[in-house]
């Protein structure tokens, strides 16, 4: 299975320091197997792909769902019975980047575990494994909490906590990352209707959304500008953390 999700992200910073934006982006959901329109390619180039490398696995080096399925029986989930999914913004010609892609494995229609594959623009990468220890679906009021361990924004300091808040349905995605530091933090959501994926669909993402992940990156570096203005302490790139995956503790309804 293929579909678009063209979604809204809002982000908020908590704090002394305000500051708020809300974006328009473009997600695909894929098994990485099933076939796709002519503009979208997996493992190749075209207007718009998805590349194993690019997921799944260090940064430019990743194994696409093989990785995702490893990382499953480790914690001795049942992979035989579940369907193993990738929420993310497809590459755009030859440029990638995706601030945090999805890994979601789902039984019988409800999603048992996930796993957030957050990069940032230094070319770091770390990933939670967020689900119930007994692999019960995960409902909205679940919260998954983790530490933080991967330098993300000159804005903020590696320390304090992400707490995710994850809904899957037929019809939908709704997704919530609230990352506290004492007083200090951000609200991150990303919701979107899931919707068949077409040429014309995607023509109309070229033209809605030009430059695909470009566009995400000059976004970036925009807010980062307007920090900067209004003087928000910059902080130095640390070293990035030396596990690629930690996992989160689910500690019930938020």
């Amino acid at each position: 299975m293929i579909e678009l999700v063209p979604a809204q992200t809002y982000h908020a910073r908590c704090g002394s320091l305000k500051n708020t934006f809300r974006y328009g982006v473009d997600y695909v959901l894929t098994d990485t197997s099933s076939d796709a329109p002519p503009l979208l390619t997996r493992n190749g180039f075209n207007l718009f792909s998805v590349c194993d490398r690019n997921h799944g696995g260090r940064r430019g080096n990743g194994s696409g769902l093989a990785w995702f399925q490893k990382e499953l029986l480790k914690r001795e989930f049942p992979v035989d019975q579940a369907q193993l999914l990738l929420l993310t913004q497809p590459r755009f010609l030859w440029f990638q980047f995706n601030p945090v892609s999805f890994w979601i494995a789902v039984i019988d229609g409800t999603p048992r575990a996930f796993i957030a594959e957050v990069n940032n623009t230094f070319g770091h990468r770390h990933c939670y494994f967020c689900a119930h220890r007994d692999f019960r679906p995960i409902k909205w009021a679940d919260v998954m909490e983790a530490e933080k361990l991967m330098h993300v924004s000159p804005f903020q300091q590696v320390a304090g906590q992400y707490r995710f808040n994850f809904d899957m349905t037929d019809q939908a995605f709704n997704i919530r990352i609230s990352y506290k530091n004492g007083e200090q933090g951000v609200l991150a959501t990303l919701s979107g209707l899931r919707t068949p994926i077409t040429t014309r669909a995607l023509v109309k993402v070229a033209i809605r959304r030009p430059f695909g992940a470009v566009r995400v990156v000059a976004l970036i570096y925009w807010q980062a500008l307007k920090l900067w203005f209004k003087q928000a302490p910059f902080l130095r790139k640390p070293k990035p953390p030396k596990p690629l995956i930690s996992d989160a503790n689910a500690t019930g309804p938020r």
